[in-house]
C-alpha cells in the first residue's frame, strides 16, 4: 500500500512530470507509478529505452519528495494490445495501438495496480480534460489544440473518468515546458516521444517484418496494370506515398503515386497518382460497434463533428446508430484516405462523443466501382 489518494504515471517525459507538480503543489497526497509496456527479447533497445525512462522518472519523483513504484506490464500489452495489433495488419487493416493501449493499459492494468496500492484515484500527462456536467463525467478536449489527446482516449468510460486526473489538460504545451524549468525538472526540455505506444521511434517496416514475414506480390494501377513490386502489402496504408519504389512508367506522366487499396488476399497493392486522386475519396463510411463516453449516444441520428484520424480537422457529418450499435457516417464532404481499422471519434464543440473502429468506406476501390 502506498497511502497515496493519487498515483501519477510517471513515463519519464515532461507532461508527466509537470502533471505530478502541480499535483504535489496542490497538496494531493501523490505516489508516482511508472510502466513498462514493452519488452524487446531481439536486439535489448526496447529494455534500454524503458530503463533510460524510469530513471528519469525516478529522478522527478525524488525532486518531489514523492514514493515512487515501478511495474512491467509487458505481458498485458502483448496480449490486449499487440496481439490485436499484428492480427489487424495481418487482414490488411491499419490500427491505431494507441487508442487500445489506453484502454487496456493506462486506464484499466495502471487503474486497477493504483487501486491495489489503495488510491482513489490516478492522474496522467494527457492534453485532455475531465469535467463534471448534468450528472456525467464528459472528455473534453485539451485546451492545446495542437497537442489535444482526446482522440486516442475515446475509448474511456464513465467509471474511468471519475477516478482519472489530468493536471496538464488546461495548459498549452510551451507553459508546460516553462514551468518545468522554472522548478528546475531534468525533463524540462526533453524531446516529446513519438511513434507507436510503447514501441518508440524505429523503422517500422523493419520491426513489423519481424512479425509479419515480407511477403511480395505486385503493385497496379486501379486499372489493374502492374506499375511495381511490393515487400508485403500489410507494410502500406491509403494515401502512402513513400516506400513504394515506383520508377518511371511509360506512358506516365512523372507525378508521384499514392496507396489507393489493398488486397491482401491477392497480396496486391493498389496504386494512382497524386495525391488528390479519386480513388482516396470517400463520403461514408460504416463502423464496428460504437463506444460512448456517456454509456449511450446523444440519439439515434445526431449531427456533430468528425476525426478519422489524429490531428485532422474537425468534419461535419451526420451519424446514425444501428440496431447492432455500429454506425453510419455520412460526411458533408468528401473525406480523403479514410482507412479501415483506424478510429472514428466525434465531438460537439469541446467533448468528445465517442467513437468506433472504421470498417468499410464508400471509396471506389470498396464499392469496386469506377469514380465518377
Amino acid at each position: 500500500m502506498s497511502g497515496a489518494r493519487v498515483i501519477v504515471g510517471l513515463s519519464g517525459g515532461v507532461d508527466s512530470s509537470v502533471a505530478a507538480l502541480l499535483l504535489k503543489r496542490q497538496g494531493e497526497s501523490l505516489a508516482g507509478l511508472f510502466m513498462q509496456n514493452w519488452d524487446d527479447g531481439e536486439d535489448g533497445t526496447g529494455e534500454c529505452r524503458a530503463e533510460d525512462e524510469r530513471r528519469d522518472a525516478l529522478r522527478i519523483a525524488g525532486l518531489l519528495g514523492i514514493p515512487f513504484h515501478s511495474r512491467n506490464f509487458a505481458a498485458e500489452y502483448w496480449r490486449d494490445v499487440f496481439k490485436h495489433f499484428l492480427d489487424e495488419y495481418r487482414a490488411g487493416r491499419t490500427p491505431n495501438p494507441d487508442v487500445l493501449c489506453n484502454r487496456e493499459i493506462k486506464f484499466k492494468t495502471f487503474l486497477d495496480e493504483a487501486r491495489a496500492l489503495g488510491a482513489e484515484a490516478i492522474a496522467t500527462g494527457h492534453y485532455a480534460r475531465v469535467e463534471r456536467r448534468d450528472g456525467r463525467w464528459c472528455l473534453l478536449r485539451g485546451v492545446d489544440t495542437g497537442k489535444d489527446q482526446s482522440y486516442f482516449l475515446h475509448q474511456l468510460g464513465q467509471e474511468q473518468l471519475a477516478a482519472t486526473l489530468f493536471p496538464v489538460g488546461h495548459l498549452p504545451k510551451a507553459e508546460v515546458r516553462r514551468l518545468a524549468a522554472e522548478a528546475g525538472l531534468p525533463t524540462a526540455a526533453k524531446k516529446d516521444s513519438t511513434g507507436i505506444c510503447f514501441i518508440g521511434e524505429r523503422d517500422f517496416r523493419e520491426f513489423l517484418g519481424r512479425y509479419l514475414p515480407a511477403r511480395a506480390g505486385e503493385i497496379r494501377d486501379p486499372r489493374g496494370v502492374v506499375v511495381g513490386e511490393h515487400a508485403g502489402c500489410w507494410y502500406y496504408t491509403l494515401g502512402q506515398r513513400e516506400g513504394l519504389h515506383i520508377g518511371g512508367v511509360r506512358g506516365r506522366p512523372a507525378a508521384p503515386w499514392f496507396v489507393v487499396g489493398k488486397d491482401v488476399a491477392a497480396n496486391v497493392l493498389v496504386v494512382d497518382q497524386g495525391g488528390d486522386s479519386p480513388y482516396l475519396f470517400s463520403n461514408r463510411l460504416a463502423s464496428e460497434p460504437a463506444h460512448w463516453v456517456a454509456g449511450s449516444p446523444p440519439a439515434r441520428r445526431f449531427e456533430c463533428t468528425a476525426k478519422t484520424r489524429y490531428r485532422q480537422d474537425d468534419q461535419a457529418c451526420t451519424v446514425e446508430v444501428d440496431a447492432d450499435g455500429s454506425l453510419s457516417v455520412a460526411f458533408a464532404s468528401p473525406q480523403r484516405a479514410v482507412t479501415p481499422g483506424q478510429s472514428v471519434v466525434l465531438y460537439r464543440d469541446d467533448e468528445c462523443l465517442g467513437g468506433a473502429v472504421i470498417a468499410t468506406t464508400d471509396a471506389p476501390l470498396e464499392r469496386k466501382t469506377a469514380p465518377p
